[in-house]
């Protein structure tokens, strides 16, 4: 039910009544004016599309935290998540009615954020925000996404630097007694800083030499650091050990003994290693003392042990399964510059077949 009357202002009244019932209204200075926006309501409800005009005056940080916590993540997503929009998203669109957020402003908030995350995090956050939108559009509280034709800073490949065998040496020397057996580990089997952490001794399978990794520690907002699934159900994977890690952790066992499903790796008052923790009070003072740059993450660890089995000839299936990627596409994403360039190979196969063309052509041509 729609109409549309002139005021003893002059101005013109527009009125409809929703599903439920509930009038709503706008006044305009022309006739016409008032009748397009109501025939636009009536299109909206003809083909489905029709928003409530206060239903997107939730605010973005209250819809946002409806949405995050009923999706089914992972423990290691769902701590991810939250950091990312309290950090990034809320400080600027935290009070906002989701109604009111513009394209526009979503482009000035990625520039802004351009400025100090890397390109790779700018997308992370907007795809988050991104999704929040997307799902208000579908609970009818907005019409459109806002974040729909954001213009992303290109992200810029960077090709991995493997940490040389020096400064691995140089890193396990820096860090405490008791994680010294850690910077061996995690650049002799390549596994992520969760699953290093999240290590138990039965995990461990001295006689076989190998490493079962089923599980990581995973950190988690306002509370100690839980037991979690791997990163991806590729993760989930056995890895031969090496002598060298062999002997770290059986020494590393002599002098720290724990029991059979205890960790190996805990802080010096038997805690649960947190990557904040970690990195403040370990990693950065050892990054410092071996002279390595800034940047120098736990993480190069598992690029050190990828190089490791590139340089020894292991196919790119091999160092998939050994990192638990969850595709070969992933592997050769991140290390095919490490690969043995086929440069000399291409040309001496055409040079085995192409050789004697110049032979050739003049028998074919006398």
């Amino acid at each position: 039910m729609a109409s549309i009357k002139k005021q003893s202002s002059g101005k013109w009244r527009a009125r409809y009544r929703d599903a439920s019932g509930k009038e709503h209204a706008k006044h305009f200075e022309r006739k016409v004016d008032g009748q397009r926006w109501l025939d636009e309501v009536t299109a909206a409800v003809v083909t489905g599309q029709y928003v409530n005009p206060k239903a997107g005056r939730v605010t973005f940080r209250d819809y946002a935290e409806q949405w995050r916590v009923a999706q089914v993540h992972r423990p290691s997503s769902r701590t991810h998540v939250e950091a990312m929009l309290r950090n990034h998203a809320y400080p600027v669109f935290g009070t906002r009615a989701l109604a009111d957020v513009l394209p526009s402003e979503v482009q000035a908030w990625v520039k802004a954020l351009s400025v100090r995350l890397q390109p790779a995090t700018v997308g992370v956050v907007h795809s988050l925000v991104s999704s929040v939108f997307s799902a208000a559009v579908r609970d009818r509280r907005v019409v459109a996404n806002p974040c729909v034709g954001t213009r992303l800073p290109k992200r810029v490949v960077q090709h991995v630097e493997p940490l040389t065998t020096e400064e691995v040496a140089a890193l396990s020397v820096a860090v405490p007694d008791h994680l010294r057996a850690l910077v061996t580990l995690a650049a002799g089997t390549g596994m992520r800083q969760g699953e290093c952490f999240g290590l138990t001794q039965d995990r461990v399978d001295f006689l076989r030499k190998t490493l079962r990794v089923d599980r990581q520690l995973v950190g988690m907002v306002g509370g100690p650091p839980e037991f979690g699934p791997p990163k991806t159900n590729a993760s989930v994977r056995t890895i031969p050990l090496p002598n060298v890690v062999v002997d770290a952790l059986a020494a590393h066992l002599a002098e720290f003994p724990v029991e059979p499903d205890g960790l190996l790796f805990t802080t010096t008052f038997g805690k649960r290693l947190t990557r904040s923790w970690f990195g403040h009070a370990v990693w950065s003072p050892a990054r410092e003392a071996a002279s390595l740059p800034k940047g120098t993450r736990f993480h190069d660890l598992r690029h050190y042990y990828a190089s490791l089995l590139i340089r020894h000839g292991e196919s790119v299936k091999v160092v998939q399964a050994r990192l638990g990627h969850a595709s070969a596409a992933e592997t050769l994403d991140t290390y095919s510059h490490l690969w043995p360039d086929s440069e000399d190979r291409t040309r001496d196969a055409v040079d085995s077949v192409l050789g004697n063309l110049a032979d050739c052509v003049r028998t074919v041509q006398g």
